[in-house]
């Protein structure tokens, strides 16, 4: 019967490579024929690898199990962010774009080619427990990180409410490792929070972007106007992104219509942009964005359009640099594929991926500070801003594998239940004192 099987994988693997030859010389041409003709020499040595395995390997093996490991393989060599999802994977992916998660509350990503935390979330075990932003992640219930994608990681962090999961993280400063362990909760989600600061200053707190996070905002800052605030901070720290049509949806309602907010360049040089198209903005007052390394994809995608438009001071620091744009390709087993496809770029052509938003004003946390800026779902995996359902629809259209259904909408920080203390974060007070600056330069008068 595996013999059956393992004879069904080379003829399908030999049917695929005659199809993509036939497609390489119909589509480009008999000049292509060569690449058709070592494809196929690469396949064949592949599929000779999967005989001999089969044969001598010394315990049984199953086809399925070592293609599906090639094809791991193959996509870890391109970049941490494209992964393969078994159609287990993928069919608990697109259930939980739609409820909520059972997990530990990191956002995690890769950094200097070590799973890092990305992000805590506020309020969930990890937050809770002390992980911070820029940790690495060395150990999953004592098992090296070192070869898991993002995906095992993933996996393997989930879980169900009530169950633990030990976790062992090296801390930038910390000489020992850090062990914790975690108790897995239920994440719900509130993307939007603000205040009211000194009853001059609006303050917001984005701590993701979901489907109604630019309708929430716009909730917030029509509190601002009616207050009659003289400035704006817009918190974007610990964000680790979300939808880029939320992104566009948040950037809008500063910039004004008709802007560039960002755009994105694949391999084949094809550009696309998406532009500002509301006409109701916040009036022009002065504006600070806080972010630091927690801040990524949709963040830096809002950070740099407003630092690019001159339309805000960027404090804090450095951001994460997560400017890569991952497709979600559904394949006919089930399964789904991740692939990097494009790269995002700000209005003004800087490369978000690796280099991330480099803030105007460098202001660092100290170390009895905490910035809490991070309500994300539950789902511990890098941060996606579009994706390319079945239909076909516009990758900007949709939601990513990591985005759930909103159900809270703007919340003010008291009615949340959290608050926050301008005396004990840095950099949220060094925005409140240049708003300040900002408003007596204005009121500055020439002497008679």
């Amino acid at each position: 019967m595996e013999q059956r099987r393992s004879r069904r994988w080379l003829y399908l693997l030999l049917m695929v490579t005659v199809a993509l030859g036939v497609g390489i010389v119909l589509e480009k041409g008999l000049e292509r024929t060569g690449h058709a003709s070592e494809t196929y020499e690469e396949l064949r040595t592949f599929s000779e690898v999967l005989t001999q395995v089969q044969k001598h390997y010394v315990d049984d093996t199953k086809v399925k199990d070592l293609v599906q490991g090639a094809i791991r393989g193959m996509l870890s060599t391109l970049d941490p962010h494209s992964a393969y999802m078994t159609p287990e994977m993928y069919k608990e992916m697109q259930v939980e774009t739609k409820g909520e998660f059972g997990g530990v509350g990191i956002q995690i990503g890769v950094k200097e080619n070590r799973l890092a935390v990305i992000s805590p979330i506020e309020g969930t075990p990890a937050h809770r427990a002390g992980i911070k932003a820029g940790d690495f992640i060395t150990k999953v219930n004592d098992e090296p990180t070192k070869d898991l994608t993002l995906m095992d990681a993933v996996q393997k962090m989930r879980g169900p409410k009530g169950t633990k999961v030990n976790l062992t993280i090296q801390r930038d400063g910390t000489a020992d490792p850090l062990a914790f362990s975690l108790v897995r909760d239920t994440i719900k989600i509130e993307s939007v929070k603000f205040k009211v600061l000194d009853n001059t200053i609006g303050y917001v707190r984005l701590t993701q972007f979901q489907e109604a996070t630019g309708r929430d905002l716009a909730r917030a800052l029509k509190q601002f106007k009616e207050q009659k605030v003289q400035g704006t901070i817009l918190d974007l720290r610990n964000n680790p992104g979300g939808l880029l049509t939320a992104a566009v949806d948040v950037s809008e309602q500063f910039v004004g219509n008709g802007k560039l907010i960002v755009y994105t360049k694949g391999r084949e040089g094809k550009k696309d942009e998406w532009f500002s198209k509301t006409k109701e903005t916040l009036e022009d007052s002065p504006m600070i964005i806080l972010v630091n390394e927690g801040s990524a994809s949709a963040s830096e995608i809002v950070a740099g359009a407003l630092q690019d438009w001159g339309r805000a001071v960027i404090v804090g620091t450095t951001s994460f640099g997560k400017g890569a744009v991952q497709t979600i390709l559904p394949l006919g087993d089930g399964s789904g594929l991740r692939l990097t496809t494009a790269k995002y770029y700000t209005p003004k052509g800087r490369s978000i991926q690796s280099t991330g938003i480099t803030p105007d004003i460098v202001v660092k946390l100290q170390t009895q500070t905490v910035a809490k800026a991070g309500d994300k779902d539950a789902k511990e995996a890098e941060p996606k801003t579009a994706k390319a359902p079945a239909s076909g629809k516009d990758p900007a259209s949709s939601k990513p594998a990591d985005e759930p259904a909103h159900k809270n909408g703007a919340a003010s920080l008291n009615d949340a239940g959290g608050d926050i203390s301008v005396e004990d974060d840095v950099q949220l007070q060094k925005a409140v004192e240049l708003l300040k600056t900002w408003k007596i330069f204005k009121e500055l008068r020439p002497a008679a």
